[in-house]
């Protein structure tokens, strides 16, 4: 589902009353986990949390306008939907959250190249995504774009 939100309060107070408290707890897990230098704000249509372009002017490849990226997440209709593009781009962070998921959650991984979708709410492993958002410094998510995605 697309919301038209103008900031991360606004969206979440868009989506269904039975998520919000869900998506304000998944908004401060990552918060207080995301290192220094990345902005929250919307984008793409969700809480998105990116590295500025005061930090990295170029800006993401495909749309060089929008700030580069990094982890997002989103309530669609079936699903509360984690984005980490740093689990796309690096092999050892996707093995370290494949490993470490089946010791926070009953249920099965279902997941994307960056997309973490959980279908059952209420099984949501908070600390573990806020452990994840905490593993990757703005710096070396510059590097590890440039070096996997800038052509």
């Amino acid at each position: 589902m697309l919301y038209q939100a103008n900031s991360p309060e606004d969206y979440i107070n868009q989506v269904p009353e039975e998520r919000q408290p869900i998506l304000k707890k998944l908004r401060s897990e990552i918060t207080k986990n995301l290192p220094k230098g990345f902005q929250e704000g919307i984008q793409y249509g969700m809480i998105g949390y990116f590295v500025p372009h005061s930090l990295y002017p170029n800006g993401y490849h495909c749309s060089p306008n929008e700030p580069l990226p990094f982890m997002s997440f989103a309530s669609q209709k079936n699903s509360i939907n984690v984005y980490h593009m740093g689990v796309y781009a690096k092999k050892e962070l996707y093995d370290w959250f494949v490993t470490e998921y089946p010791k926070h959650s009953k249920r099965k991984l279902d997941m994307g190249k960056s997309c973490i979708r959980f279908k059952y709410i209420d099984d949501i492993p908070f600390e573990l995504i806020g452990e994840l958002a905490s593993k990757m410094t703005v710096t070396e998510w510059i590097s590890v774009y440039e070096q996997a995605f800038k052509k």
